[in-house]
């Protein structure tokens, strides 16, 4: 496990085929819900440092799709695809990325005094060959993705 910071607002843990980011956000849960299910808050900071995000399809229900382009700071596209398996308002998102690489994703949000905290865990169907490259860049992408969340919060309070 990597200890991100002293004071324990983070963390990022690596198992065999699953990466799990743990943030406490200074902001109310339903705020925190509210960045990752309505796509004007979604689309600002969806992505690691330097990527921005263009939405092709956004429907978030069960069974929905959210297909959508992310531009990297080197000019090179990445389509997305996520199928949408839960929504629950507003303790929790599943997801599955369609694409390579292939997850699922969960995102658990819980009330703490007024702050929330998230427990991201993407779990990769891919072999552990694939996982190995996989994570050198989905743990710093993932990383960095939660702090553009953070920033963009302390922009919506």
């Amino acid at each position: 496990m990597n200890q991100n910071n002293a004071t324990n607002k983070m963390t990022t843990q690596v198992g065999e085929r699953e990466i799990v980011i743990i943030r406490v956000f200074d902001t109310p849960r339903d705020l925190v819900f509210d960045a990752w299910t309505k796509e004007e808050h979604l689309s600002k900071w969806w992505g690691p440092r330097g990527f921005t995000t263009t939405f092709q399809k956004f429907d978030m229900k069960p069974g929905g799709t959210w297909q959508f382009i992310m531009h990297g700071p080197d000019g090179v596209d990445y389509p997305n695809t996520n199928v949408f398996v839960e929504v629950v308002k507003p303790e929790r998102i599943v997801f599955k990325h369609d694409v390579f690489p292939h997850f699922l994703a969960t995102a658990v949000f819980e009330e703490l005094d007024g702050k929330t905290k998230l427990t991201y865990s993407t779990v990769f169907e891919e072999n552990a060959d694939v996982f190995d490259k996989v994570k050198t860049y989905a743990v710093p992408g993932g990383e960095q993705t939660m702090d553009r969340l953070e920033e963009h919060l302390a922009s919506m309070s």
